[in-house]
């Protein structure tokens, strides 16, 4: 027995090593060869505006992104609002989970590389009917005892690669999972400063309201006055009233998008809406970064890590094919059984109380209605499937670098234009009250120049937050920079590189 089972075992062996992995072998798939990502040159550097936040930003051609970026803005409440936020975010959490899942799929897969020994036991107490068949015991005993007990092993020898293409697929899925698990790390980071960033903007525009409330009201005493002097008609009064109602108005409104941004706050970091985050945002306690790290856009697609996702998901894709193509092929398998019977316990492995077995079988497939050649034909589509997602990915990684790119160059403009705009209605309300108070001008122009001032004064706040969101997206569109992480969960730490 012994010798046989060698015999067997080597001649699986030799089998396997000379047997090759049905289908294709996966050729990642190669960079796009585009030189930049707009259609003209980028300027020099953006417009600037004599404000905070309004500083001229430079773009720096193969400067590489820190791991964490959000330290560029200087802000100690924002590093630990995102301090907080990567330790309690339960999505990051579940994705954590669901790459600790898929790394125990691949090893658990890795196990059919290897025979499945099992042991078994099993006592039973009988009683025959000697009167009408044969006795089942040598002695006639019509009752008895009988204990068996045996080692069985089963091997399926992976000869065409079947196994190793479903364990190449489940690999694949667990890196897809590894960057997935940054794409979230980079959007949780990048969704915190946005959050910040706009909390500050709404701070910003309800001071900005409240001080345009506080000119108006100032206003509306003097037309008071004027009134009860009776150099001014009632409707002039209740003019002024109206503005400053409206005024009013969009406090409510500018206050409830701050209360829901601070409870926004409060889910990025794992929190209730009742705990009240400690870091409050304005934007004057934020620095707006000025020299900006560019890619090389042939470094784009190794550097996002939801294009490395969906590249993983396309090689899963590609190994799926050879596990249909290894199913049509046939399916070899080797058993083996030893072990001994007894009506006594002691005596199970007496010489003449032991059996043994040893079997193999090679099955071929010969008709099953197509089902296995459409499996095949399914697995194909599902490649390219992946492959349009994929570069479905790419695409949309390289038109939000564009985008980023274009916000900072418009958006750089539009703030100088704002602070101007902001600087000349605020000349233009005070010559109007002058002109108001010395009876040169009607009441009409002062409500026109608080209107436009109210608007400038909002869309300037808004103006210099949109700088910092433009910069954080950027940042994102590029990756995140995860590649320069040292913790544990990073891909850098589990051996990928954007190289």
């Amino acid at each position: 027995m012994t010798r046989i089972a060698f015999r067997s075992a080597a001649a699986i062996a030799l089998t396997v090593l000379a047997g090759c992995a049905a289908g294709p072998d996966f050729v990642p798939p190669v960079a796009p060869a585009a030189e930049s990502y707009l259609p003209g040159p980028l300027p020099a550097q953006t417009a600037s505006a004599d404000v905070a936040g309004g500083e001229a930003q430079r773009l720096v051609q193969g400067m590489d992104l820190p791991g964490q970026w959000w330290t560029l803005f200087r802000s100690s409440a924002l590093n630990s609002l995102i301090e907080r936020s990567l330790k309690a975010n339960p999505n990051l959490q579940a994705a954590e989970a669901a790459l600790r899942v898929a790394m125990e799929s691949v090893r658990a897969q890795e196990g059919f590389y290897y025979p499945t020994v099992q042991a078994g036991f099993t006592p039973s107490r009988q009683k025959n009917a000697v009167g009408t068949i044969s006795p089942t015991l040598t002695s006639g005993a019509p009752i008895y005892n009988l204990y068996t007990a045996q080692v069985a092993v089963s091997y399926v020898p992976d000869v065409f690669g079947a196994n190793r293409r479903q364990v190449e697929s489940l690999r694949a899925q667990a890196d897809s999972q590894r960057f997935q698990l940054e794409a979230a790390y980079v959007s949780l980071t990048s969704n915190v400063v946005a959050a910040a960033v706009q909390e500050a903007a709404l701070r910003a525009q309800v001071e900005a309201t409240g001080k345009v409330v506080g000119i108006m009201r100032e206003q509306l005493q003097i037309v008071q006055k004027q009134y009860e002097l009776g150099s001014i008609a009632m409707t002039d009064v209740v003019a002024q009233q109206a503005l400053l109602a409206q005024t009013l108005a969009a406090l409510p409104t500018l206050q409830k998008q701050l209360a829901q941004q601070r409870n926004l706050i409060a889910a990025l970091a794992g929190q209730l809406p009742n705990e009240e985050s400690p870091e409050t945002f304005e934007l004057a306690g934020l620095e707006l970064p000025q020299a900006l790290p560019l890619s090389v856009p042939s470094k784009l697609v190794a550097q996002r890590p939801d294009v490395r996702a969906a590249e993983e998901l396309l090689h899963a894709a590609s190994a799926q094919i050879g596990v249909a193509s290894a199913n049509l092929l046939p399916q070899t398998m080797i058993t083996a059984s030893r072990g001994g019977v007894s009506t006594q316990f002691g005596q199970l492995f007496r010489a003449d109380n032991l059996f043994w077995g040893l079997a193999a079988g090679i099955t071929q497939t010969l008709f099953d209605g197509g089902t296995l050649r459409a499996r095949k034909r399914a697995a194909v589509a599902a490649f390219d499937q992946a492959a349009g997602t994929y570069r479905g990915t790419v695409i949309t990684a390289f038109q939000n670098v564009a985008d980023a790119l274009r916000a900072l160059e418009f958006d750089a403009e539009s703030l100088k234009a704002q602070l101007a705009a902001e600087r000349a209605t605020a000349q233009s309300l005070e010559f109007a009250r002058k002109g108001v108070e010395l009876g040169s001008l009607g009441y009409l122009a002062l409500l026109n120049a608080e209107q436009a001032y109210q608007q400038a004064v909002i869309g300037l706040a808004q103006a210099r937050a949109n700088r910092f969101a433009d910069t954080v997206a950027l940042f994102q569109a590029l990756g995140g920079g995860w590649w320069n992480r040292n913790d544990p969960t990073s891909s850098a730490a589990n051996g990928k590189d954007t190289q």
